[in-house]
């Protein structure tokens, strides 16, 4: 099992969010996690990158222990997450976003390689290389912070509402965009608000309702569900 999680537990102070979370994402495999806002979908996410302290439990990645580990470590080794709002580098241009990325890594020669390829998924960066970042639409910003984010060669890639805020044929693209990199070999566990479309692109689905898992399962199966159904996707 790429990702293995135990009984994560998380406070912010005297809230617990996140309380006694189990979940498992192999390796090769799409994993989703839906849920409402408030959830503790982000919160998930943030503590297996290291940027929040669980208070219990543990994270393990290919049988090591990453608890409350380092980012900076966790990232080289191989898991990278793109946030929720973007947060492209807005005073660099879209190059110099890519190039950022590509800092924590020690085959530097391989990086002009890596910008082609990247690129050449997105055909926008290309033409806008040298723009600011802040100044691209809310679409070509969310496609620079994935480019970015494999920029840093991921082998569990961690994506947190990527369709938030972008006009349906733009989150089609995007969504293309992450079945593509899944075919090409890379793991993924995504967070997205767009229940159905992440279902119907995922292997196994868990549902998080206010810090607990209150379904998890094939997404094929899970989706026909009528608990899920009424309580998350509309019907």
């Amino acid at each position: 099992m790429m990702l293995q999680i135990r009984d994560l537990r998380v406070r912010y102070g005297s809230v617990e969010v996140l309380k006694g979370v189990d979940l498992d994402v192999g390796e090769g495999s799409l994993v989703t996690v839906v849920g409402a806002n408030g959830a503790g979908k982000t919160t998930l996410l943030r503590t297996i990158s290291g940027l929040v302290r669980a208070s219990q439990g543990t994270v393990r990645f290919e049988g090591r222990d990453i608890t409350n580990g380092r980012t900076d470590h966790i990232v080289r080794m191989g898991i990278v997450q793109v946030p929720e709002g973007r947060m492209a580098l807005a005073k660099l241009s879209v190059l110099e976003n890519l190039l950022a990325a590509a800092a924590i890594r020690r085959d530097r020669d391989n990086v002009p390689a890596d910008i082609e390829a990247v690129m050449t998924r997105f055909p926008i960066l290309r033409e806008r290389s040298r723009q600011l970042a802040g100044t691209l639409s809310g679409g070509q910003q969310q496609m620079l912070v994935i480019a970015r984010a494999l920029m840093a060669r991921p082998r569990l890639l961690l994506l947190d509402e990527p369709s938030l805020g972008l006009a349906p044929v733009i989150a089609d693209q995007v969504f293309e965009i992450i079945g593509e990199i899944r075919r090409q070999g890379v793991t993924i566990l995504l967070v997205e608000q767009n229940a159905h479309r992440a279902m119907a692109m995922s292997d196994f689905t868990y549902v998080l309702e206010l810090g607990r898992i209150a379904f998890a399962g094939p997404s094929a199966e899970l989706k026909d569900d009528p608990r899920l159904a009424a309580s998350y996707l509309g019907g």
